[in-house]
């Protein structure tokens, strides 16, 4: 037997090894090493922070080649707070949380709402946001008119969402609902399918249904079935660490206005939206915008302005129509003031060319007066208001939101300070006196939502 051992000992030696290195694979492969380093030490250490998400008009996407959405913003911003870069991993829905657990990414973040079934895989963050699940049908099909009307109607989801399990305890609880799954088809495809008529109802989170429904005006937005649910990041249930340290940067992002700031610029626009409003725009686009898109282009270019921006401006300044003229004696396409024709150098203001010439300009001008706010966003916001009121006024709802202890760079104090210009006590105050300050935080949210529709339009 000992020589039976001496003569095989490298064979056994390299078996036992093999076996050691299988064995291994398989506890990395399903994360039973306690992360041997630490999902934090990993981060740090590679100076790389990893969301897994979905590709969505609400998570991710990519704009003009560069990355956007609600999520992404978010978990940008909890890579500045670690001091790393952000990567992006998007395997599809279905693999949010397997990709979680097999360590091919550090966190979920992807609207995913707080579920008894969801707990049972991974812990939930402090939650940032409420969401509703709502009814998604066309203008043209009759809504439910409750949730025990649902029967006998088809609905369909996406396979092991919210939505699913939400659809399976109305099944249980006696009312015979059907439902179709899908496997990582994202929301926003299914309420196109109900757009096209090719679905009748589809579920989706308020917050969802309301950002899809600028961009397909015939979808209607029906009734709730289920309470009011929270949303947050999800990380591996042996990861405390992990779960600490986005704990505190939610807690850190709400306190410094970070997460206020991200959550006004997609979802702060008007909730409710006249349906009608809706289809005008998407009419006039389709009619009117083609005549003058390679000015707005042209000019927008010259200035640094993405064209689809300064497109919203043009609807919102006068529906695309070069004979528009205000009480006020503005005109043209961007409804340019006589004073500000001359002094940008145009002869007539009804010429669309000039027009749309005169106001990029003139917006730049503006947009250059606030090179002290450092956020490109918020500085644009900053210009959009003064295009619309006046820098003056602008200026004065800064100071005062100043003296209200306001953070007087970020728009959302503007937005509270800009509405009192019209109250005596106040704009008796200030420099350039009264306003109608409720003007201008219109126009902003109208133009930015506006924008968004214009930026998820294919003009090729």
């Amino acid at each position: 037997m000992k020589s039976f051992y001496l003569k095989h000992f490298i064979f056994l030696t390299l078996l036992i090894l093999c076996g050691y290195f299988v064995y291994l694979s398989y506890l990395l492969q399903h994360r039973d090493l306690k992360h041997i380093s630490g999902t934090l030490e990993r981060i740090q250490k590679s100076g790389v922070l990893r969301l897994i998400t979905t590709r969505s008009l609400n998570n991710y996407y990519l704009y003009k080649g560069e990355p956007t959405g609600f999520e992404y913003d978010l978990a940008r911003e909890f890579a500045r707070y670690l001091h790393v870069d952000l990567d992006v991993v998007t395997p599809g829905w279905n693999n949010l949380v397997v990709y979680l657990d097999q360590g091919k990414g550090d966190f979920v973040g992807a609207s995913m709402t707080v579920t008894r079934e969801r707990l049972e895989k991974v812990k939930f963050s402090i939650p940032y946001m409420e969401v509703q699940q709502q009814v998604i049908h066309h203008a043209l099909v009759f809504s439910p008119k409750d949730i025990e009307d649902l029967a006998l109607r088809t609905i369909h989801v996406r396979r092991d969402t919210s939505y699913h399990y939400r659809l399976k305890e109305i099944q249980a609880s006696g009312i015979d609902v059907r439902y179709v799954l899908y496997d990582n088809v994202p929301t926003e495809d299914l309420i196109a399918m109900v757009r096209d008529r090719e679905i009748k109802f589809t579920i989706a989170d308020s917050n969802i249904a309301r950002l899809n429904q600028r961009h397909m005006p015939d979808i209607r937005v029906s009734i709730p079935i289920h309470k009011k649910e929270s949303v947050a990041w999800a990380v591996r249930k042996d990861d405390p660490e992990m779960l600490e340290e986005i704990n505190r940067f939610f807690l850190h992002a709400r306190e410094s206005g970070i997460l206020q700031k991200i959550v006004n610029k997609y979802y702060g626009h008007p909730k409710e939206f006249d349906v009608s409003e809706l289809k005008t725009f998407h009419k006039r686009v389709q009619k009117y915008l083609p005549k003058y898109q390679e000015i707005i282009e042209t000019q927008s270019r010259k200035y640094g302005f993405d064209w689809r921006l300064v497109a919203a401006v043009v609807y919102q300044e006068s529906r695309f129509d070069p004979g528009a003229k205000s009480i006020t004696q503005v005109r043209g396409l961007m409804q340019v003031t006589e004073a500000a024709a001359r002094e940008m150098g145009i002869q007539d203001r009804r010429d669309p060319a000039q027009s749309v010439k005169a106001g990029i300009k003139y917006l730049k001008q503006m947009y250059d007066r606030f090179e002290e706010i450092e956020d490109q966003y918020q500085r644009l916001l900053f210009a959009l208001a003064s295009y619309n009121v006046g820098l003056g006024h602008v200026l004065d709802a800064m100071k005062i939101a100043e003296e209200k202890g306001l953070d007087p760079q970020i728009w959302n104090s503007i937005k509270k300070t800009l509405p009192l210009l019209s109250k005596p006590d106040v704009y008796k105050k200030t420099k350039h006196g009264y306003a109608r300050g409720w003007e201008p935080v219109q126009y902003v949210d109208r133009i930015l939502t506006w924008y968004d529709i214009l930026k998820q339009m294919d003009f090729s």
